[in-house]
């Protein structure tokens, strides 16, 4: 089995997911920005690799809606929905109302979530690098109880030259926080493209929690093979161990 000097975890989706329904959390937030419903959680989740860098929630959120608003409106103009598209400022009529009825709190852990970040300590650093703002996403440690389970904790900050998944910044900073290389490292998260496509270019081994099967699926519901390949695959943490 392999052994690593420092292991490193997402967030969101890999140790914890939100307890507030998706669906209800989306159509309320259609229904408070006076938005009538254009895509599902589904669609905000598959347009997230598209988007730009962005330096708050705020901004991440109206550059999301913008970026399913162009999809909708694009698709409308093929035919493939009827009616008209989302108003010009929808988006940020969604972003405000989305963040006014998100609560970073409720928040749980994952399965096998907490046994896999428990044992990972025992073995050595350990690490968080997640696509989110510090005063969110230490919202979510701290519901969780685990503010100070980690030995680095990597945000994203532009200002401070922080990128999202997949820049390398996150995982340099964290290695070298961690006095750790690649070929001594592993990445444990949720996303092909983020976490895994991170890893991969940075050298480090991965793990990759197969949550739902989307990202090897595409828009027609055929397989494919992702250009992001992991070292290892999981169905959850509960099998953590057997990376280890």
């Amino acid at each position: 089995m392999a052994a690593y000097d420092a292991i490193c975890f997402d967030l969101d989706r890999t140790l914890c997911e939100a307890t507030q329904d998706p669906e209800t959390v989306l159509a309320s937030a259609f229904d408070r920005a006076g938005v009538d419903p254009f895509c599902t959680p589904d669609d905000l989740r598959d347009a997230i690799p598209a988007l730009p860098t962005t330096g708050t929630a705020r901004e991440f959120y109206e550059a999301l809606f913008t970026e399913v608003v162009d999809r909708t409106v694009t698709d409308s103009g093929k035919g493939s929905a009827p009616g008209p598209g989302p108003g010009p400022d929808a988006a940020e009529r969604l972003a405000d109302s989305y963040l006014d009825i998100q609560d970073p709190t409720a928040v749980r852990f994952r399965p096998g979530a907490k046994a896999a970040l428990e044992r990972a300590r025992e073995l050595g650093h350990v690490g968080l690098i997640t696509n989110g703002g510090r005063e969110t996403q230490t919202q979510k440690l701290r519901a969780l109880g685990i503010e100070d389970a980690f030995d680095v904790r990597v945000f994203t900050d532009p200002d401070a030259g922080i990128f999202p998944k997949p820049d390398a910044a996150p995982f340099e900073h964290a290695l070298s926080a961690l006095e750790a290389t690649p070929e001594t490292a592993i990445h444990v998260g949720d996303s092909l493209h983020a976490d895994i496509g991170g890893a991969n270019a940075m050298g480090l081994d991965s793990a990759w929690i197969d949550i739902d099967n989307r990202e090897r699926t595409t828009q027609r519901g055929d397989r494919t093979t992702h250009a992001h390949r992991p070292t290892y695959e999981l169905s959850s943490l509960e099998t953590f161990e057997t990376i280890l």
